[in-house]
């Protein structure tokens, strides 16, 4: 099991790598979103190789990829290709992506299947730059085993990014997504809240049962990836809430 942190992407992404790298993390949950959407390729790998560390790519969770207009896919599409295309210059093999929410009213009904009409065909270009698409859960209707089910009968290549707080505010929470999914989990987040909203909190502050969910991910023999995706809007206490929640996962895992 490796435990990593997102990088925020308000700040330079090189000063990121550099306090994600100091304080002992195993790696970077490498997010390209607004306002830096880029960077040197060359500098980040020289960081990572300089920390000793690996990356997950995880990509803007606002784009409507399944939007029922043609120039509105196939923009996001190369968007992200070219997300694709700098994760595969890094050796990623994980590419996150956040169900799309974007639809006129009139199809709201139609979530799930534009979602994996779309999901399709992002799949087969992230495959073709040799990376594995991981799905995050999060609301209605992605948000339960069932509708995850459907979607992977129909993208068997597609893997479940299985996010605790999101699930925690949803229909089915961790643990039943690694009983009934966890030959799909490839990566994981850990951040708490409590039970009305996606808060990014401390581990232990909010109403998650980390015990239990844990336990869950350890009777699937989960030994990836976890990240502790916790906010703070004061960033010079950031890093003391993260090596609480870090110490934490520790505890329960070897305990």
């Amino acid at each position: 099991m490796k435990i990593g942190i997102m990088n925020n992407p308000s700040f330079p992404v090189y000063a990121e790598i550099v306090a994600i790298g100091t304080a002992k993390f195993d790696f970077v949950d490498l997010t390209i979103e607004g306002p830096n959407l880029s960077f040197d390729v060359d500098r980040v790998k020289e960081l990572l190789d300089r920390y000793n560390l690996t990356v997950v790519g995880h990509t803007d969770p606002c784009l409507p990829y399944a939007y029922p207009v043609d120039g509105i896919r196939e923009s996001c599409l190369k968007e992200l290709e070219r997300c694709a295309k700098l994760f595969s210059e890094l050796s990623v093999e994980i590419m996150n992506i956040h169900p799309c929410y974007s639809s006129p009213p009139c199809r709201k009904q139609d979530l799930l299947s534009m979602n994996i009409e779309a999901l399709k065909a992002i799949e087969q270009m992230t495959e073709s730059y040799g990376l594995n698409l991981v799905l995050e859960n999060f609301r209605s209707p992605f948000d339960c085993v069932e509708n995850f089910k459907t979607i992977l009968s129909e993208i068997p290549r597609l893997g479940l990014h299985l996010d605790f707080g999101h699930a925690n505010i949803g229909k089915d929470d961790g643990a039943v997504f690694c009983k009934q999914l966890g030959y799909a989990i490839e990566h994981v987040h850990f951040s708490d809240n409590r039970s009305n909203d996606d808060h990014h909190m401390p581990l232990g502050v909010g109403t998650i049962n980390w015990k239990k969910m844990v336990s869950a991910l350890k009777m699937i023999e989960y030994d990836g990836t976890i990240t502790l995706e916790i906010f703070c809007s004061d960033h010079t206490v950031m890093f003391d809430y993260l090596e609480i929640s870090k110490n934490l996962l520790l505890n329960l895992w070897n305990g």
